[in-house]
């Protein structure tokens, strides 16, 4: 009688259908069990076909006798829960010395458990998705590299984007929902958005995050912008370039995104620190005049031109109007803080349509001397294309790596006690090998090297 390893997948939202699919598929040749739990059994059913060795639960996880039952009797936990809920089931998995993998941050309350991890002998895997995830395996991959060779590495930006395919692009945004649109919202906020470049440490706050922008091309799909992220310092450590003269982090946007995007920062829009009064009456117009100075001659249109500077030919105004941001829409909410009332009027406008496939976008660009003090300096790109709305890009990219690193633990590949991120060779060229066979690759590129050495004073 076979005894099989026991499998139990904490959640199954958006990002699982190839997670899901993936463990599917490996069931019998591993010899897997894999149990679901998630409170929303549709979302589970959408993405699977019955399966004897797959069992669906709707348990309420946040019952800790119950939690602990599902651990203990599980030999590997993956958790795709929402982020408020992982410092629990970590130190529920390290109580009960049960490997766990997930896609999202180490955050420092977590970090502090690492010590309790390797005590009990545990594998805690954090950050093997997309971003994080294979960000860090493939900026691994090139600095290892690179270090390998005797190479001083000058220079690493990385940025990565969740987007609308061209053949969906139907809109003057180039853009749709293709993850949270909540984070999509409020990115940004809570401090600013900090790097190095040349040496020389940059800020730059929230009120300006979106004007001042990098812009890249990627081969076969055309230009891109982006826009920093809020700490690109605290991947020197993780990436062992704690003395690299530039370090930049961000995120991808078609170009013009950001420019029109930055009419509902200075307008207040995208502010989630208070609650609007009346928003059960509030039009889509009303909720854009509430920020706007009080004139009983101009429009709203008019009002915020002149309040922002946009002239009436600015292809700004047209991405606002194709919004329905100036219509006499009601809104649809009871009460909401700004950036909430303004995601759902988004939500309108910006849902992917039942054909529609999203785009992740990963680019890196790095520089090096080499061994004879010669300047290099190359790119890396990825492009994923989704297949439909349950299998999006961003659910290949996000449960891939998590599927992948789930079957190296249960071999035994991964086996070292502790809470990791993929930035090992052990662990990131296995995945990254893997990925290609289902589409995610990298492309590099050489190109002309640009360092500037100094910044004039």
């Amino acid at each position: 009688m076979k005894i099989h390893k026991k499998i139990l997948l904490l959640g199954a939202g958006r990002s699982t259908a190839s997670l899901i699919d993936y463990l599917v598929s490996h069931l019998e040749s591993e010899n897997w069990t894999l149990k679901i739990v998630e409170r929303q059994l549709d979302a589970v059913f959408s993405k699977l076909k019955e399966h004897d060795l797959v069992t669906v639960s709707q348990t309420d996880i946040t019952n800790e006798t119950v939690r602990h039952q599902l651990i203990s009797e599980s030999d590997i936990v993956i958790s795709m829960l929402p982020v408020a809920f992982h410092l629990q089931i970590i130190k529920d998995c390290i109580s009960l010395r049960k490997p766990l993998v997930t896609a999202s941050y180490i955050t420092p309350e977590i970090e502090a458990l690492t010590q309790s991890a390797k005590d009990a002998g545990v594998v805690i895997m954090k950050e093997v998705g997309v971003d994080p995830g294979i960000d860090h395996m493939s900026a691994m991959k090139l600095i290892d590299g690179i270090r390998g060779k005797g190479g001083q590495i000058l220079l690493f930006e990385s940025f990565t984007g969740g987007l609308i395919a061209p053949e969906s692009d139907n809109n003057p945004w180039n853009y749709k929902f293709t993850w949270n649109p909540r984070n999509v919202v409020i990115a940004g906020q809570g401090g600013p958005a900090k790097f190095i470049q040349e040496g020389k440490y940059k800020y730059i706050p929230y009120n300006q995050l979106f004007r001042r922008t990098e812009y890249m091309e990627i081969e076969g799909f055309g230009k891109f912008e982006g826009i920093a992220n809020r700490d690109s310092l605290r991947y020197r450590s993780v990436y062992g370039l704690d003395d690299i003269p530039t370090l930049y982090r961000g995120t991808l946007r078609r170009p013009g995104f950001s420019r029109a995007w930055d009419t509902f920062v200075k307008l207040g829009a995208t502010d989630d620190s208070y609650d609007m009064e009346n928003v059960e009456e509030m039009t889509h117009r009303e909720f854009i005049n509430s920020f706007l100075a009080y004139n009983e001659h101009d429009s709203v249109e008019l009002k915020l031109m002149h309040y922002l500077n946009i002239p009436q030919d600015d292809p700004i105004m047209d991405k606002l109007k194709w919004l329905g941001i100036f219509e006499r829409t009601p809104v649809g909410l009871s009460e909401g803080t700004p950036a909430q009332i303004l995601q759902h009027i988004l939500e309108k406008k910006w849902t992917l349509e039942k054909d529609d496939k999203d785009m992740l976008v990963m680019w890196h660009k790095i520089g090096w001397l080499g061994t004879d003090g010669s300047k290099k300096m190359m790119t890396s790109s990825m492009v994923a294309k989704g297949e439909d709305q349950v299998h999006t890009s961003m659910a290949k990219t996000v449960g891939l790596p998590v599927a992948i690193a789930t079957k190296m633990i249960l071999n035994g590949t991964i086996a070292e006690p502790g809470i990791h991120r993929p930035v090992t060779p052990e662990i990131y060229e296995p995945i990254l090998k893997e990925l290609v066979d289902y589409g995610i690759e990298f492309t590099e590129k050489e190109m002309t090297p640009v360092f500037y050495w100094s910044e004039p004073e």
